[in-house]
């Protein structure tokens, strides 16, 4: 047998596939670019198969198995190697998937949204799947691949950031066009209409490498923890003023809280240092400051809201005797005795009255008395 019958018969033989450890790959080129004719070339049913020569695109198989003959196949007569005789094919051959392909996972920061319910900035968050599909097999090897050896990651990497770019416009714009509650959207409320949104803006950018996303899987919004946890703390101010039929105005009610905070400050620090034990003074002290906190919140909301007083806030103090919190003056309301602060005992102070007294004095300026 001659070389050529030798050559005629392998190529007879030989079978052109993508391997099945390549399948996965969105684009998978074939190593050698000199095919025999009649060789015996499959195409998967999710892919087709692209033949290049000379940087042009010469034709592409459907799925099937294909007899590489110019007999059957017209634009393989492009392919055609004059040197051999007409008995090789010289074309780069690119094989690719077009199934939907899932699990490619994306997130990243969205930003600060100002939250329209209560004005309060939130840093948001997104993360999630998506799904894309190759409907124009020459955009993508022309356009994104190239003629090398092609690697499907970089093509999942390159979508990942079209897919976050996206979405940190098309949901920002979103949130602050329709003005929902954060926490509403966060809790998957408008999942589907957020999707649309987003699919929509993508297909601008991915469409001229012949790619589109299908759907998105798993998308959530968030928001940071911190963020959260504030929101939620005004939100159940809100719903307790509305409950009580409190201000119209959140920002009122939030300073006057903020008063009243204040207010408790001082009375726990005069709590502390009035005496151990809790003695009368601290807290007569103690409910001095309380009433003035109270007082100051009072103020404010009465202020914002053109002189008219939303609630009576009472300020009062503690009566020493029997602990009872009544109306300032100078005897218990209760009990009948005396609110004023006992006084203490003290080598600058006089043992009769309780005034003070310099410390190199020898009488009381107020009552005569010895100091003793």
């Amino acid at each position: 047998m001659g070389v050529m019958d030798w050559f005629k018969q392998g190529t007879s033989e030989m079978m052109v596939a993508r391997p099945d450890g390549a399948k996965a790959q969105v684009v998978w080129k074939h190593p050698d670019p000199t095919i025999p004719t009649m060789s015996q070339l499959t195409v998967e049913a999710d892919e087709v198969a692209l033949f290049f020569r000379d940087g042009k695109v010469v034709g592409t198989l459907k799925p099937g198995r294909h007899t590489l003959d110019t007999s059957n196949i017209p634009f393989f007569s492009n392919l055609v190697d004059s040197f051999t005789g007409g008995n090789v094919l010289i074309s780069e051959v690119f094989f690719v998937n077009t199934r939907e392909h899932v699990g490619a996972r994306f997130g990243g920061r969205i930003g600060h949204v100002e939250d329209p319910k209560s004005g309060v900035p939130v840093e948001t968050l997104v993360h999630g799947e998506f799904s894309f599909r190759v409907v124009d097999p020459e955009r993508l090897v022309v356009g994104l691949v190239g003629m090398g050896r092609a690697e499907s990651f970089t093509v999942k990497s390159w979508l990942k950031e079209q897919v976050l770019k996206v979405m940190r416009d098309r949901v920002a714009e979103t949130l602050v066009k329709r003005k929902w509650p954060l926490l509403d959207v966060t809790s998957g409320a408008y999942t589907e209409e957020l999707e649309q949104e987003v699919l929509a803006g993508l297909d601008a950018h991915v469409s001229p490498y012949g790619l589109t996303i299908v759907r998105l899987g798993n998308f959530v919004v968030g928001m940071d923890e911190d963020d959260a946890e504030h929101l939620k703390t005004l939100y159940r101010d809100a719903a307790y003023l509305r409950t009580v039929g409190g201000v119209a105005n959140y920002q009122r009610f939030a300073a006057g809280k903020a008063y009243m905070g204040a207010g408790e400050g001082m009375a726990a620090g005069a709590m502390g240092g009035g005496g151990e034990g809790g003695g009368g003074g601290g807290n007569l002290a103690a409910g001095a400051s309380l009433g003035i906190g109270l007082g100051m919140a009072q103020m404010l909301i009465r202020d914002n809201q053109g002189g008219e007083t939303l609630a009576p806030v009472t300020a009062g103090v503690v009566c020493g005797a029997c602990q009872t919190s009544v109306a300032p003056g100078k005897f218990c309301s209760q009990c009948g005795g005396s609110l004023k602060p006992p006084v203490a005992a003290s080598p600058l102070a006089c043992g009769g009255c309780g005034e003070a007294m310099a410390p190199d004095a020898k009488f009381c300026p107020s009552c005569g008395q010895s100091r003793g």
